[in-house]
């Protein structure tokens, strides 16, 4: 089984070292970062499983990076850390996206069993049974969010896989850039454009084992599944 891996967004040098190093000798990977658009584009490109936020960040705080995420991501896990302790922070943590908050301060075996249950509640999630398709050499549950290729699975995000869902059942037919933004992001922004083409370029990475799968872009128009 493959390590799971954490994006950590905490600007406390102290702190952030300890939990990473703690993650580390845990068997995580970690990706940190001190600040919250940095940590947008660790997040757009990394693959992570969890994401652990420090609420007050420089230049984008944590509610509003969490709710950047759940614009592209429903379901990777988010935990808070936070010196805040009012209602209204806890209401906003959660109305942001959040799927847990951790007060400081706190234990490191209080974080370590907060993140194994956001962990195993998300994958008993990603273990529903789902409708299943033939995608080249690939099968593609969609529900799941998991491509398999021989006896390899790879896991997908949420929004990605809701966007190869789209491209499936547009294949070998145009995908309408402007109809994908709304349906998926709700609006055809540049911010979301840019969003979309990164998740276009890690399907393109999931699906290269097949060389008779392709996604075409068609420029101006947007994009073909070939397969």
């Amino acid at each position: 089984m493959s390590r799971y891996k954490i994006l950590l967004v905490e600007d406390e040098p102290f702190l952030a070292k300890v939990i990473e190093d703690s993650l580390l000798q845990k068997n995580y990977q970690v990706l940190h970062t001190t600040d919250g658009r940095k940590a947008y584009n660790l997040f757009l490109n990394g693959d992570v499983d969890l994401l652990i936020l420090d609420v007050m960040l420089p230049s984008m705080d944590g509610f509003t990076f969490a709710r950047q995420v759940r614009k592209v991501d429903g379901s990777t896990p988010i935990l808070f850390l936070t010196a805040k302790t009012t209602t209204n922070d806890l209401i906003e943590g959660y109305k942001s996206g959040g799927n847990d908050y951790l007060k400081k301060p706190f234990s490191l075996d209080e974080l370590f069993l907060r993140i194994e249950e956001l962990l195993k509640r998300n994958r008993k999630e990603l273990e529903v049974n789902s409708m299943e398709f033939s995608l080249g050499k690939y099968v593609f549950y969609p529900n799941k969010q998991i491509l398999i290729y021989a006896d390899e699975t790879i896991k997908l995000s949420s929004r990605e896989s809701e966007l190869l869902l789209l491209l499936y059942k547009n294949k070998n037919s145009l995908t309408d850039r402007k109809l994908a933004l709304i349906s998926l992001w709700g609006d055809d922004n540049f911010f979301n454009t840019r969003t979309m083409d990164v998740f276009i370029t890690k399907l393109r990475k999931h699906l290269k084992k097949d060389s008779s799968l392709e996604i075409i872009n068609m420029r101006g128009l947007g994009y073909k599944l070939i397969c």
